[in-house]
């Protein structure tokens, strides 16, 4: 086994290749959630009325730090969820705006744009984005034929999850702003899995998890919003800071930073998952990602072979997760998320943990492998044996 597993609590009998969907927390991070929680516990009011403020500043430090970002603009989220919701709520739309989405964006994000969209009458247009795919160019294209002169948002995967893409965002908030359309990217995979520097980015909205490449605790997430769209955007939960009238803090602090009692712990504990992944392999994060990325390409490569199929995407348009179509499920069969039989065979038969994503649309399906430093090759290999065995 992998001696670096020992640093998680994960279950040493099962083969876990599901990074991605909630990530995995270490144990000295866990530990340190528990300090924080003790030592809210032991004077509440105290620890949330007087000591939160310093302490978020702190975790907001490390993170901007880590992503690229101003800190001014860096507010704490439970999820790339709620970041999104926040944006396309403060959005000013009306009948005539166009929302640009691909068919490849995150279910929970576009409902939320599609919500938003339905309350102002505004219209979402979706952007067919195939896969396999052959390169960025197929994403920039596709997304520049459905602009308009009414298109008001590009909601944007930075990396897909269906598909575990690394999309060319950089060049869609220059070709978006240079037609005076912000871009709001959903860069729930992101933060630690490849490198960001959000202030050269320049979009004008994006949101990251935090629990997943980070291994921060759940419920850790940023929302990053350019300087001169931060007094428009508003929380999800409209609170206190509505309000204030406090001049010492901003007022996108205030409204952000409190929103209801809650258990700020996984948002504290941020410092010490950034350091403490960090100080896993001699040169930091860069050999994280590199290492992930590299460990990445081997499994997807030890997969097609054993299926038969070429690699469906460029290696450069993938970070620390990999796709492969498989063949079709059942037509009678309609599963969701988590709910294709041949994922819980795997997981029942095999002891293998991998999702398998229905995509574009049952019957036709996708196997999503992720890499994380507690993985191995052979970890791939094992499931490669399973599936010849299952399918």
């Amino acid at each position: 086994m992998n001696a670096t597993r020992q640093h998680w609590l994960l279950d040493t009998e099962i083969t876990f290749l599901n990074h991605g969907s909630f990530g995995a927390t270490p144990i000295a991070v866990l530990a340190k959630q528990d300090e924080l929680r003790t030592r809210m516990e032991r004077e509440p009011v105290r620890f949330l009325v007087r000591e939160l403020e310093p302490l978020l500043d702190d975790a907001r430090r490390a993170v901007a730090n880590l992503v690229g970002a101003d800190e001014g603009g860096l507010a704490f989220v439970p999820n790339a969820t709620a970041g999104v919701n926040a944006v396309v709520r403060s959005l000013d739309l009306d009948k005539h705006d166009e929302l640009l989405v691909s068919t490849q964006e995150y279910n929970a994000s576009r409902n939320a744009l599609e919500f938003a969209a339905q309350l102002a009458g505004a219209r979402v247009v979706p952007v067919e984005i195939p896969f396999p795919i052959s390169s960025t160019e197929e994403v920039i294209d596709r997304i520049l034929e459905r602009v308009s002169d009414r298109t008001r948002l590009l909601l944007i995967d930075h990396i897909t999850s269906q598909t575990g893409l690394i999309f060319p965002v950089e060049r869609l908030v220059r070709e978006m702003d240079g037609r005076g359309i912000d871009t709001l990217i959903d860069g729930a995979h992101a933060p630690g899995m490849i490198p960001l520097d959000l202030r050269a980015l320049g979009a004008a909205y994006y949101t990251g998890n935090l629990h997943k490449w980070v291994c921060a605790p759940k419920g850790a997430a940023f929302l990053y919003v350019r300087e001169n769209r931060r007094a428009s955007v508003r929380p999800v939960a409209i609170s206190h800071g509505a309000n204030a009238t406090r001049t010492d803090r901003s007022r996108f602090f205030l409204e952000f930073d409190w929103t209801g009692t809650f258990d700020p712990t996984a948002w504290l504990s941020l410092p010490e998952a950034i350091r403490f992944m960090a100080a896993l392999v001699p040169g930091g994060w860069p050999e994280v990602m590199r290492r992930n990325h590299e460990l990445a390409l081997r499994g997807r490569d030890i997969l097609a072979s054993a299926l038969g199929i070429a690699p469906p995407a460029p290696d450069s348009m993938l970070g620390s997760m990999a796709a492969l179509p498989l063949p079709d499920g059942r037509a009678d069969e309609a599963p969701s998320l988590y709910g294709d039989p041949l994922q819980d065979r795997l997981l029942d038969e095999f002891r293998i943990e991998v999702p398998i994503v229905p995509w574009p649309a049952p019957p036709k399906r996708l196997i999503r492998i992720s890499a994380q430093l507690y993985n191995e090759e052979r970890d791939y290999e094992y499931l490669a044996s399973a599936l010849k065995k299952l399918l």
